[in-house]
């Protein structure tokens, strides 16, 4: 069948296409396997055709007049690279930009997983009132380890709403550490005297931000409570969250009296 670079077999049935990717010794295309993947999911018989050196990747890109590898071959017409497959298929693509609560969604679900296995190992039974403070000190402590992990671009999305960030800017450095030492000492029930007023004025001072910036100024930001690459938008989420260190640190302190 000759070179079969835009064609597509099919034998007793199968349904076959011709993939294109990127295979050398030091690189395999990721998306390259993401497609041949989608391609066997949806019952193709995949010619899987590598393009071993970057002259080989030049000229197909060349000959073609495409930019990118992989690309997918159906029916002797070019589908394009991993993104226009799935739309091929009907399926959604990725948007880079868009909002999403799926970060902090998944976030909370493994600290509260956490605080219920911790309490269940400790306790023998995972519904205790120990595991509703876990729940949030352990959310506190993965919160700061994510600011924690590019503090400067978590300060400078900081500075968009944060009321003491904006009159002084260092509290954007600092607030991930106290964010994360508060989450720590009430994990552990120790230092109540540090913990408590830090939780509470990281907490207070977060939720009247939130809360000016979203209810009163009716602002569209993106939170950096995930970290400076967050896609979370700034509302409801973020006010809770601030809201729960401030109760965390009210119940801590009830405790002591």
């Amino acid at each position: 069948m000759g070179r079969m670079t835009q064609e597509t077999t099919t034998a007793a049935g199968r349904k076959t296409a011709v993939l294109h990717r990127m295979v050398m010794p030091g690189h395999i295309c990721p998306y390259g396997l993401k497609a041949r993947h989608l391609l066997k999911r949806k019952g193709y018989t995949v010619d899987d055709r590598w393009l071993t050196t970057r002259e080989e990747t030049d000229a197909f890109k060349a000959e073609h007049g495409v930019r990118t590898t992989p690309q997918t071959f159906i029916d002797g017409v070019r589908i394009g690279g991993y993104d226009d497959l799935r739309r091929h298929f009907g399926l959604t693509v990725r948007d880079p930009d868009a909002v999403s609560y799926r970060p902090v969604i998944a976030l909370f679900a493994m600290t509260a997983l956490m605080a219920l296995a911790a309490s269940h190992a400790v306790f023998g039974t995972a519904l205790t009132l120990r595991a509703a403070e876990w729940f949030v000190s352990f959310s506190m402590i993965v919160l700061a380890l994510l600011k924690l992990q590019d503090i400067e671009s978590f300060s400078t999305m900081f500075l968009n709403y944060d009321l003491l960030a904006k009159r002084w800017v260092p509290y954007g450095r600092i607030y991930p550490f106290a964010e994360g030492l508060a989450g720590v000492l009430m994990t552990a029930h120790a230092l109540p005297w540090l913990s408590i007023p830090v939780s509470l004025f990281i907490g207070t001072i977060g939720a009247a931000s939130v809360f000016k910036a979203v209810y009163i100024e009716r602002r569209e930001l993106k939170c950096a409570c995930v970290g400076g690459s967050s896609k979370v938008p700034l509302g409801f989420v973020s006010l809770t969250e601030n809201l729960a260190m401030v109760g965390m640190a009210l119940w801590m302190l009830a405790m002591l009296v």
